[in-house]
């Protein structure tokens, strides 16, 4: 059986708050309720009519632990429907949409919340181990004479030197380089100038601009926070973008050679995405009248050294089964996690030796056209809450082309690690 189009009914996020090296206005569940109260009091059907609620989550907080859970239960969901949350760094939203599309193929559901969230200003700062361990030192201390020695022993270097929660999940384990500077291994394999990468990253937000302007930003559901302050858009986006600007910044993650800098990178961001998933039975029953439809879905892993081509490697295998060339999709979200992992995705596809090598075509497939990818901007302009990018991606894709009355979308993502995420979607005529 081949596979089945699960509808999107509807979906809502957030505006993604820029992080200012301070603990944003919302908590991650406070982000991923408000949007999903939006969405949910607009449906014909009740909270706990849904079959289940499935949470992306790349840094939940202690204390929210199973946060798809909290958030159902929140949003008046009832005891009997189940919530789950699911991780895949960057993917994690996408991941909870394939979830349930999953479940609704399988018939264990037939109308699911599923999206993602983050709140990257609250991830924590944390003790060096070695703080940690004198704590332990200091609590298996018996007596007052053992408590002073062992307090005596205490170097402020530790203490007031916190390891910085972020980059460690930034950071990946098993080759040891962050993401940004993954990100510059792609560059300089590429030959990606810091021009190119500073007119891309204009352009996102120039674009983002424009959005907002046309209206074309409408799945946004303003948030109002404990002071009574609306929160209704995106604030890391910059109508004064420019060249020179961009220039003046220095290279972040390789500070001697590299290219790649705060300007053309996505922002530390919170933010939520939520998407109404409904099997074709669903729709009929509740006389829906969905956005679209997600034909087609694929994972990919590659070298986590070059998890930015991630996109390359998902998307490529749904063209080959569906028979489209890539301008054959009329729109692309590629999430802009950096300017130089969105252009070298572009030249991989151009590059006879990659496809040939890496995905073992005969040649390139092709060179896809600046005007059908990430066409209201993207993560570098909007932001990039890591639980909540791959979700948002969807959503925006099936509103973008219901913008511009085109049929045929795939949206895409890298993921740190090594992987990649891809979903094909249509609208519905």
């Amino acid at each position: 059986m081949g596979f089945q189009p699960v509808y999107v009914v509807d979906g809502a996020r957030t505006p993604f708050l820029k992080g200012r090296n301070a603990p944003g206005p919302f908590a991650a569940s406070d982000l991923a309720v408000q949007a999903g109260r939006a969405l949910l009091i607009r449906q014909p059907f009740a909270a706990s009519d849904l079959d289940e609620v499935i949470l992306g989550c790349a840094s939940p907080s202690p204390d929210e632990i199973n946060i798809g859970r909290v958030v159902a239960l929140r949003l008046g969901c009832g005891h009997q429907v189940p919530a789950w949350t699911v991780m895949r760094n960057c993917a994690s939203g996408m991941q909870a949409i394939d979830s349930a599309m999953a479940n609704i193929h399988n018939g264990r559901a037939q109308l699911v919340l599923a999206g993602g969230v983050d709140a990257l200003s609250h991830a924590p700062l944390l003790y060096s181990e070695v703080m940690v361990r004198w704590f332990a030192r200091m609590m298996q201390a018996k007596t007052i004479g053992q408590k002073i020695a062992t307090f005596a022993r205490l170097r402020p270097s530790p203490l007031l030197s916190p390891v910085i929660g972020l980059l460690k999940g930034l950071t990946d384990p098993v080759i040891g380089l962050l993401m940004g500077q993954t990100a510059e291994n792609l560059a300089w394999r590429f030959g990606i100038s810091r021009q190119q990468m500073d007119r891309y990253s204009v352009r996102s937000h120039q674009r983002a601009v424009a959005a907002r302007a046309a209206g074309h930003l409408d799945e946004i559901v303003p948030l109002v926070d404990g002071t009574g302050q609306v929160h209704d858009r995106d604030d890391g986006v910059r109508s004064d973008s420019s060249m020179d600007g961009l220039a003046r910044l220095k290279p972040f993650f390789d500070r001697k050679y590299g290219r790649v800098t705060p300007g053309n990178s996505s922002q530390i961001t919170d933010g939520a995405a939520w998407l109404l998933l409904a099997s074709e039975a669903a729709v009929e029953k509740w006389h829906l009248q969905p956005l679209g439809r997600i034909t087609d879905s694929q994972w990919a892993g590659l070298d986590p050294a070059a998890m930015g081509l991630g996109p390359v490697h998902a998307a490529t295998p749904i063209l080959q089964r569906q028979e489209f060339a890539l301008n054959d999709i009329d729109l692309w979200e590629i999430n802009e996690a950096f300017a130089a992992q969105v252009l070298a995705c572009v030249a991989a596809w151009e590059s006879d030796a990659y496809c040939r090598d890496a995905l073992g075509l005969p040649g390139a497939l092709g060179s896809l056209a600046p005007d059908r990818l990430n066409v209201d901007g993207g993560a570098i302009a909007l932001g990039h809450p890591v639980g909540a990018s791959g979700a948002r991606i969807v959503l925006h894709l099936l509103h973008a082309l219901r913008a511009a009355r085109a049929r045929r979308g795939i949206a895409a993502i890298c993921i740190g690690g090594g992987q990649g995420g891809a979903m094909l979607v249509e609208t519905i005529a």
